[in-house]
């Protein structure tokens, strides 16, 4: 079983820069908000991209996924502990909760998304 890192513990790891978090979600869930410096990797690409993702097998790594009900981070660090990756924890209560925290999260999409930009 994959151990596991609270919010807090998580929010002072991604400050001091000593973590990599993996979005387990991705697409347009991943475009659309994640975890600030987060990288996408779903279950499906994993053993295809794990490798140029996460190059440090030593490396402290958190997945997360949408909420506890969501399976996504607990599948992909499971197969990453299979893959030989030393430092997984699993941030177990996901993006739902670090937003209803009111935390800070990145986006890919244009600040301006949908807006038009032309003159009236």
């Amino acid at each position: 079983m994959t151990a596991l890192i609270t919010r807090d513990e998580l929010a002072a790891a991604i400050e001091a820069g000593a973590v990599t978090v993996v979005d387990t979600l991705g697409g347009d869930y991943y475009a659309q908000q994640h975890l600030p410096g987060a990288v996408a990797l779903v279950a499906a690409e994993l053993d295809s991209r794990a490798s140029t993702v996460l190059p440090d097998r030593d490396a402290a790594i958190v997945t997360y996924c949408s909420n506890p009900a969501c399976p996504n981070s607990g599948q992909v660090a499971d197969r990453l502990t299979a893959l030989g990756y030393t430092d997984v924890r699993k941030y177990r209560e996901g993006i739902q909760d670090w937003v209803e925290a009111g935390l800070p999260t990145e986006s890919d999409l244009p600040a301006e998304a949908g807006l038009s930009t032309e003159a009236v």
